[in-house]
């Protein structure tokens, strides 16, 4: 009898724990879409406060001949005369740097095949314009399409800020998309949009998304780019914002890249991303609490608690898997607190998605996709369970499917 109520007082601790530890990244995953419902006010215009500043795009490309062009045909009505695109092309076995080359931009290789990774070509363009250092270096994917006006608007805020910051950078659908394809939308864009839309209503930074960043040369060159991290983008904010220079979000910069069609590459690429990002978050949450801390900084507890977060289709599987718990256990004969508890915070991750989806996405996700989430949820499944046993630690890159804006 007593071994059987012990029983039962262990698994009762464990769900509580459970439920509590997940009461914090369902909570600020709340906070976050709520702020980013709220209505736009007028602020002041930080483009005016400073003149258009002298620009250097790096554009890292590895093996990017079949759609760089577009890329850089969108970057380049954008440069004044003193401006430079800068093409490098890292480890490359085809055409990229005779195609952007032709295309006008200024192309720099790199071999060496025991580096890989996009955070050792950025260093290696850094390096080389350290001789004629420009204000703001913008970092843009070899396949990505800039919508006009944004290098003017992310250079402009970044030299008025003295701060690192992120353009909206978002993923369209590939041709005759299927349902999983349209979730992985929907929850790049609840990722890389409202969250940080919600963060800069709050006045709190965001974090780097990789591709239509600007930083003021004041700034990046004091840190080290030169990574193998699979998610470079998220360590570096990291190491920038602990030194003083926490990211800001604009919302009226765009950047548009596409999602694989092929399964085989939208998995890999689905492996990189969140495998990265769990690896950092797990690293650098205590560093950034522990910073937080030590220089008495809410901006570096808020990061922290952002990247807290987990993958949304993560976040769900957990919950529905202790709520399952949960739930038997209180048929055993357990409490029932646990289970009230993960009901709260279902109901607050359904508002949150209904919420953001009445908002910004009922016009290219139909309703009828929002019933396929689970579908979606059980194909990641697998790369979760790969994460504990096998995690992706190499930078990989993600075949394309076609040319960018085709």
């Amino acid at each position: 009898m007593i071994v059987h109520q012990l029983a039962i007082l262990f698994v009762e601790i464990v769900l509580f724990a459970i439920a509590l530890g997940l009461f914090v990244p369902v909570s600020i995953f709340f906070i976050e879409c709520s702020a980013a419902l709220l209505p736009e006010f007028q602020i002041q215009s930080y483009y005016a406060l400073v003149p258009r500043p002298r620009v250097d795009i790096l554009v890292p490309a590895h093996n990017e001949a079949a759609g760089i062009d577009a890329t850089l045909q969108s970057l380049l009505p954008q440069l004044v005369e003193q401006d430079r695109l800068i093409v490098i092309a890292d480890n490359c076995n085809d055409d990229t740097a005779s195609v952007a080359h032709k295309a006008g931009a200024t192309v720099i290789s790199r071999q060496d095949p025991e580096r890989r990774g996009k955070g050792y070509a950025l260093d290696y363009g850094l390096q080389f314009i350290a001789k004629n250092p420009p204000d703001v270096v913008v970092m843009v994917d070899a396949d990505c399409i800039v919508y006009p006006g944004a290098i003017a608007r992310i250079s402009r805020l970044a030299l008025a800020t003295a701060r690192p910051v992120q353009a909206v950078y978002l993923l369209t659908q590939p041709p005759n998309p299927q349902p999983k394809d349209i979730v992985s939308a929907l929850a790049f864009m609840v990722k890389n949009l409202v969250r940080p839309r919600g963060l800069g209503k709050l006045d709190l930074p965001c974090l780097l998304m990789g591709s239509g960043m600007a930083f003021p040369w004041q700034i990046i060159h004091k840190v080290s780019v030169a990574s193998s991290n699979i998610v470079e983008d998220i360590q570096l904010t990291m190491d920038l914002a602990i030194a003083g220079y926490s990211p800001k979000f604009c919302l009226d910069a765009l950047v548009m890249g596409t999602l694989p069609q092929q399964q085989h590459a939208a998995t890999s690429q689905r492996t990189r991303w969140e495998h990265g990002y769990l690896q950092t978050m797990l690293k650098q949450v205590p560093r950034l609490l522990k910073a937080s801390y030590e220089q008495k900084r809410f901006d570096l507890l808020a990061i922290a608690l952002d990247l807290c977060v987990p993958p949304l289709s993560l976040l769900v599987t957990i919950w529905a898997t202790a709520i399952a718990g949960a739930t038997l256990a209180g048929v055993l004969g357990s409490s029932w607190l646990p289970t009230i508890l993960l009901v709260v915070e279902g109901l607050l991750i359904c508002i949150s998605i209904v919420a953001v989806w009445v908002k910004f996405g009922r016009t290219n996700f139909p309703l009828r996709t929002m019933l396929t989430i689970p579908l979606y949820i059980l194909w990641k499944i697998p790369l979760y369970l790969a994460f504990l046993f096998q995690p992706q630690t190499e930078w990989i890159r993600t075949q394309r499917d076609s040319v960018v804006g085709e």
